[in-house]
């Protein structure tokens, strides 16, 4: 790991997914987590000021990025949320099956290597009648800004911690066996629309609706 990705990445990504768009949205769709959550890629804790304190037994927050993690703990703190950090790889979690009432993952299935196995590791430790709650950016419908997404995603990916442009959050989870409950789709204002297309909403594992 280089200087740029152990100290200034960490606050870049912070930056870019504070921004008050993506912040509107993490508001709509935090407050649904109850039970035992699973909040993956927690980063510096931007979700942590809108859970529901009330529905929500603890959250454990896997990240894997130690400098990220320090800077949760201390958000964890301001809001009194009962969070355990857990550093770790979302292509491997550490947990066992059936084991949390809620995943929650927020702009994070962009920059997972195998994201994929990241969604089949979610689905495994969420128990038979749990939620997996998303909100993602992701590929965008209109043709040309498609286009832009792939010509730009090489060069996004080395500046921007590996994130991707252009994944099919919708596909890639119904292809982990997860059937959508709901989804909701939009660009997000003031955001450039190769970085701005979003995808957010709710999934149960496949046949327990």
């Amino acid at each position: 790991m280089n200087v740029y990705e152990k100290y200034l990445l960490p606050r870049l990504l912070n930056c870019l997914c504070s921004a008050k768009p993506v912040r509107y949205q993490r508001q709509k769709v935090v407050p649904g987590a109850q039970g035992v959550v699973l909040e993956v890629g927690i980063g510096s804790g931007l979700n942590i000021p809108f859970y529901d304190v009330a529905r929500v037994e603890r959250v454990i927050g896997l990240d894997p990025s130690v400098e990220l993690n320090a800077l949760a703990r201390c958000v964890a703190a301001e809001h009194c949320v009962p969070v355990e950090l857990m550093l770790g790889d979302a292509q491997a979690i550490a947990l066992a099956e059936n084991s949390v009432d809620t995943v929650l993952v927020t702009y994070t299935l962009c920059t997972i290597p195998d994201a994929l196995s990241a969604c089949r590791e979610m689905l495994r430790v969420l128990k038979p009648n749990g939620r997996l709650i998303f909100c993602e950016h992701g590929i965008a419908p209109d043709v040309s800004v498609a286009r832009w997404q792939a010509r730009i995603d090489p060069l996004w990916g080395l500046l921007a911690g590996g994130c991707h442009l252009n994944r099919d959050i919708p596909r890639l989870l119904t292809d982990a066996g997860f059937e959508l409950q709901n989804l909701e789709k939009m660009y997000l204002p003031s955001t450039p629309r190769f970085a701005g297309y979003n995808f957010w909403g709710s999934a149960q594992i496949g046949g327990h609706l």
